[in-house]
């Protein structure tokens, strides 16, 4: 089956018209925002500090609209039909990823510029924030073909979230704990910015890109495996 672009189109055409009548995902896409307008108004000027929006945007963005999307798709019954539809699975994953993407990238440069950020190597910072968007996105849509309903994205997601959302190193003393820690995708990225702000180039950070990269492969990899299985089922 050859790709087509205007299968992804439709797809994306069609989340877009339902996202405009959904008053939570709305609410969800402003309050990285609103992070980031008190950090420029309080002037804060730590690279961790100014880079919670980011993670924020990625996380309620990148992964919670993302699985609110697709169980919402399930909870209709749509994905059923999306699933058995010509398009393939690519075609698929691409159009249902697309709104979220595009909608996780206005939020991360609307709070850079909100909060003051002063981007370090715009370039490698956003390799990294690319590598970062692909792998929430694979996450919400875990998220979501795994939930029954929208509302069981908030429970099956938070606490996974939460893992990939928080840094928990400065409440952990355990040597093994931090190391495990410090391989968790939320860490490289804000290891990544901190090392770029400090005046790091691609050498400083190819380790924590190469960590970013096989967590990516691993989310897709597992999204796929999950979709496939729903399709039979």
């Amino acid at each position: 089956m050859n790709f087509s672009i205007k299968r992804v189109n439709s797809i994306f055409i069609k989340d877009w018209k339902d996202l405009q009548k959904n008053n939570y995902i709305l609410f969800t896409l402003a309050i990285p925002l609103v992070f980031a307008v008190w950090l420029g108004r309080i002037g804060a000027e730590s690279a961790i500090y100014n880079t919670y929006p980011i993670i924020l945007s990625l996380v309620l963005v990148g992964s919670l609209i993302q699985a609110a999307m697709v169980a919402e798709e399930k909870e209709k019954n749509t994905l059923r039909g999306l699933i058995l539809s010509p398009a393939s699975t690519t075609e698929i994953f691409l159009g249902k990823c697309a709104l979220s993407a595009i909608l996780a990238s206005i939020v991360i440069i609307a709070s850079v510029f909100l909060s003051g950020y002063n981007v370090p190597s715009p370039p490698l910072f956003s390799v990294s924030v690319l590598l970062g968007l692909a792998f929430y996105l694979a996450i919400g849509t875990i998220i979501g073909l795994i939930s029954r309903t929208v509302m069981d994205t908030s429970i099956i997601g938070v606490p996974v979230l939460l893992i990939f959302g928080i840094s928990f190193k400065s409440l952990v003393e355990n040597e093994t704990a931090l190391m495990i820690i410090n391989y968790l995708p939320n860490e490289a990225l804000n290891t990544i910015w901190v090392d770029l702000n400090n005046g790091k180039g691609f050498s400083g950070i190819i380790e924590n890109i190469l960590i970013l990269l096989a967590w990516v492969v691993i989310s897709i990899v597992t999204t796929v495996i999950i979709y496939r299985k729903r399709r039979v089922d």
